[in-house]
Formats: structure tokens, C-alpha cells, sequence
């Protein structure tokens, strides 16, 4: 096995798993404080995409093409949209039927998803959309002629992740918002009895969840340029799979399961095929919930009385 070409789909594997953890964090977060799925959270990703492109498009049309001003702007113009898309979501999709069964959450979620979808093909069009590159450029690492590659867009992909991942951490433990989101996912009705207001904290997750989402597109949409109405939707499952691998409802859970769905795609369609990467991938989630039900980060449910 050439070391060189292993090592280089180690990094391709651990760029895709950053971003597949970036959106998993989203699920995660639901998930920890509701206990419901929020199958419309891969639109969300997919909005953040469209979002990127239009905002680079304006910015260019207003002069502002200082590149690191410029990227600065979309990220937030990106994160600012796409967390108002989360927001309304919560605010139509689930708070209503809160106090229902949990299948009228999980239809709503699917609903909005749909209509997200068309939103995007009747707007934009169904076609692929693509953005000219805005930064080139790469590392090296060996010699002249076999070599490992990081590219300007990869390594900026890992470091604001891990970056995001860690200031997302210090947030949830470190701050008042943070501790009121831990009283909330350990017990809604006394953490509102207590005079935490629970639909803020609940609406602010979501809200978080799709900034983290917007990250994840923004910095997709660099490193590969193209995108259409449908990536939300397999990008959305490579997350859900990554948030319960790495145990749904923990952070670093979803980080670690991102990464882990990343590096065994990247591995087998490099040296086994590339057809079957999926099979693969969902074949390794299958026998880690077989061993482990909760993920390999997340902790067994405990029933309270």
C-alpha cells in the first residue's frame, strides 16, 4: 500500500467528516433537548449553500472583493439567514405539537422539508448551481514526484470545525445560556417550574444548530463549488448517521462519529470500491448500535421516575 496515497485519503476522509460533524451537531442538539429528530435540518444545510452563492454574487456586484472581507461577509450573511430558517422551523414545525405524539413532529419536519426543497427549485432552479473558485493553492507533503496535498479550503475546513466544536463546547458549559440548555435536556418541566424559559432555550438550539449547519455549507460550497436542491437531503442522512454513531445528544459524539462516517467512505472508495461506500458505511453504523445502542460517545437512556 503506497503510504503516500493512504495518508492522502486519510485527509480527504477527515476534511468530509468535519463537515458531516459540523451538521450532525444540529441533530444532536434537537435531540438532547426534545428528544425529537429534526428531519429538516439537512434543508437547512442546503439553504446555507444557496445562501453562500447569492451572497458572494452580491458582494461582488457591490465591489466588496477583498477576498478574506469578502468570505467574512458571506460566512455571517450565511450564518445570519440560515439561523432564521431555523427559528421559523422550530417555531411552526414543532412548537405546536409539542405536547402531541412524536410522529406529528417527525411528519411536520418531513413537510418542511419538502417545502424547502421546492422553495429552492422554484427560486433557483433545479439545475446545479456552481460558484467560480475564490481560493487556491495547496500544501505538500513528500517529494517531488509522490506526494500527500492539503489544499488553502481543506485546511480551513478543519481548523474552523474543530474551532467551531470547541467554542460550541465552552458555550454549553462555560455560560448561563449553556447551563439553561444542560436544565432543560436533564428535565423541561422542573427547568421551567424554576423559572428557565424553556421555548427561548429550545428556539436558541435550533438557532445554533443552523448556524453550525451554515458553517458546514459555506465551507462544502468552497471546497467543491457546486450544489443543487438535493444535497440537503443526502447530506442529511450522512449526518443522522454520523450524530448516532458518535451517539446522538453528545457534542463530541458527533464530531467523533462525523469524522469515523468520513475516513471509512474515503478509505473504501479508495481501495475497495467506490460504488459501495454507503454499503460500507452504513454496514460499520449497523455493528456499532449492535455492540453499542447508544453510539460510541452517547450514554444509555435512564428512564426517571
Amino acid at each position: 500500500m503506497d503510504i503516500y496515497i493512504f495518508g492522502q485519503q486519510l485527509i480527504n476522509g477527515i476534511v468530509l467528516g468535519s463537515t458531516y460533524g459540523l451538521i450532525a451537531i444540529g441533530y444532536t442538539m434537537v435531540y438532547g433537548i426534545i428528544g425529537m429528530i429534526n428531519f429538516a435540518h439537512g434543508e437547512v444545510y442546503m439553504i446555507s449553500s444557496y445562501m453562500t452563492a447569492i451572497a458572494i454574487a452580491l458582494l461582488t456586484l457591490l465591489g466588496i472583493n477583498f477576498l478574506p472581507i469578502q468570505l467574512f461577509l458571506v460566512l455571517l450573511l450565511a450564518m445570519i439567514f440560515t439561523g432564521l430558517y431555523g427559528w421559523a422551523i422550530e417555531k411552526i414545525a414543532y412548537r405546536p405539537l409539542r405536547g402531541s405524539t412524536r410522529l406529528a413532529p417527525l411528519i411536520s419536519a418531513i413537510g418542511v422539508s419538502l417545502v424547502l426543497q421546492n422553495f429552492a427549485i422554484t427560486s433557483q432552479g433545479a439545475k446545479n448551481q456552481a460558484i467560480p473558485p475564490l481560493i487556491e493553492g495547496n500544501f505538500k507533503i513528500g517529494g517531488a514526484e509522490q506526494f500527500m496535498q492539503v489544499t488553502y479550503v481543506q485546511a480551513m475546513i478543519i481548523i474552523v470545525s474543530m474551532l467551531s466544536m470547541v467554542a460550541l463546547t465552552w458555550f454549553i458549559k462555560k455560560t448561563p445560556m449553556g447551563r439553561a440548555c444542560r436544565a432543560v435536556q436533564q428535565d423541561l418541566v422542573m427547568s421551567s417550574i424554576l423559572g428557565v424559559n424553556s421555548n427561548r432555550i429550545i428556539s436558541s438550539v435550533f438557532i445554533i444548530g443552523s448556524v453550525m449547519a451554515a458553517i458546514a455549507g459555506f465551507l462544502i460550497t468552497l471546497n467543491y463549488g457546486t450544489f443543487d436542491y438535493f444535497v440537503g437531503f443526502k447530506m442529511g442522512i450522512k449526518a443522522f448517521t454520523a450524530a448516532v454513531l458518535g451517539g446522538i445528544g453528545s457534542l463530541p459524539g458527533a464530531l467523533l462519529g462525523g469524522i469515523l462516517l468520513g475516513l471509512s467512505e474515503s478509505l473504501f472508495s479508495s481501495f475497495v470500491n467506490a460504488d459501495y461506500k454507503d454499503v460500507f458505511a452504513f454496514s460499520l453504523l449497523v455493528s456499532i448500535l449492535i455492540f453499542r445502542p447508544s453510539g460510541l460517545l452517547g450514554k444509555p437512556a435512564v428512564e426517571k421516575v
